[in-house]
C-alpha cells in the first residue's frame, strides 16, 4: 500500500521521468473503505520527482535532479548550511550519505486534524530510513484521509518494495507518536511506533537485502495511487494544518547536526529546523491536485 517511486538521474527531462516510472510499476492492496483512481492508494516508499530551488512547479518542471545535484554539501557528518529542493510527494527533511551512513532514526510527533472538503483527500506522516537517493524504504508512521466529509485516521508500516501493512490500533487527532526504525545489520530492520495517549506499540522486525542505508527522513507525503495499467499520480493532499516533528535523531544524534536537506512540495511549507532536530511542516492548499491533473 506504501509505495512511491525511485528518484531518476540527473538532468532527466520530465517526460522522460514519467515514461521510467510507468516501466516501473509497484503492486499494492486497495485500502479499505478509502480507493484512490484506480482503487489503489500507496502512501510511503522513495521521493519522486526532486528538483533544485527555483525550478518550481508552474504547470511542470523542466527537469529533474538527483538529490547530489542540489548546491551545498550533503554529507553524514558535516555541519554545512542546509540544502533546500522540491519533490512531488514529500515535505520535511533527510539526512543524505554514502551508503551505509545510517542505521537509525527516531522522531515524535501530534496525529494532526484532518479538515476534510469534497472529495477524497490523503497525507501519511513517517520517520524512515532510505528512499532519498535509493529504491528500498524502510518506514513506518500514520495517516489521515479523507472520502468527503469523513476523515479516517489509522497507523502502518512499510518495508518497501514490500507491501504496506495497516495496523488495527486505534488513532485519533492529538495522539502523541513516536516511531524509530533501526537497521540491525545483515539486512535486518526493526520498526516501532508508540501511541503514548492511547497507550499501544507496534514493533515489527523485517528484512530488506538491498538496503543502501543512505538516507534517513521525517516526511509528511502526499500519496499516490496506480491504476490497473500501473500508471501512477500523486493524490490531492489532506488539509492537516500543522504538523511538528520533535527529537528527531538520526543514528543518537539530533538531525541538525548532520546538514538535512529541507525538502518542499506544492501545498506545504516547511519551517527551519531547530538544533534539537524539531521542525514543522505546515498545509499551504497552493493547488497541489490541480497541478498534477487528479
Amino acid at each position: 500500500m506504501r509505495r512511491k517511486w525511485p528518484v531518476l538521474t540527473a538532468a532527466i527531462p520530465l517526460a522522460v521521468g514519467w515514461a521510467l516510472v510507468a516501466a516501473h510499476p509497484a503492486a499494492a492492496a486497495a485500502r479499505d473503505g478509502f480507493p484512490g483512481p484506480g482503487g489503489q492508494v500507496q502512501p510511503g516508499g522513495p521521493v519522486s520527482q526532486l528538483s533544485q530551488p527555483g525550478e518550481d512547479f508552474p504547470g511542470a518542471p523542466t527537469g529533474i535532479v538527483t538529490p547530489q545535484a542540489s548546491s551545498s554539501s550533503q554529507s553524514a557528518t558535516s555541519g554545512s548550511q542546509d540544502t533546500s529542493v522540491s519533490s512531488g510527494n514529500w515535505a520535511g527533511y533527510a539526512a543524505t550519505g554514502a551508503s551505509g551512513s545510517f542505521t537509525s532514526v527516531s522522531a515524535s510527533w501530534t496525529q494532526p486534524t484532518a479538515s476534510c472538503a469534497a472529495g477524497s483527500q490523503y497525507g501519511a506522516f513517517w520517520v524512515g530510513l532510505d528512499g532519498y537517493a535509493s529504491k528500498t524504504v524502510e518506514q513506518i508512521g500514520t495517516e489521515a484521509d479523507c472520502t468527503g466529509p469523513t476523515p479516517k485516521y489509522y497507523a502502518w508500516y512499510e518495508v518497501y518494495p514490500g507491501a504496506g501493512v495497516n495496523f488495527t490500533n486505534p488513532v485519533s487527532p492529538g495522539d502523541a507518536f513516536t516511531g524509530t526504525v533501526t537497521s540491525q545489520g545483515s539486512g535486518t530492520f526493526q520498526l516501532v511506533l508508540k501511541d503514548t495517549t492511547q497507550n499501544w506499540t507496534q514493533t515489527i522486525n523485517a528484512t530488506e537485502a538491498g538496503a543502501d542505508l543512505s538516507s534517513a527522513e521525517a516526511i509528511v507525503e502526499a500519496p499516490s495511487s496506480t491504476g490497473s495499467s500501473g500508471s501512477s499520480s500523486v493524490l490531492p493532499l489532506t488539509n492537516f494544518g500543522s504538523v511538528g516533528f520533535t527529537g528527531v535523531t538520526v543514528n543518537g544524534k539530533s538531525m541538525d547536526t548532520l546538514s538535512p536537506v529541507q525538502i518542499t512540495m506544492p501545498d506545504t511549507s516547511v519551517g527551519d529546523m531547530a538544533s534539537d532536530g524539531s521542525f514543522s511542516v505546515n498545509y499551504a492548499g497552493t493547488g497541489f491536485a490541480q497541478w498534477f491533473g487528479v
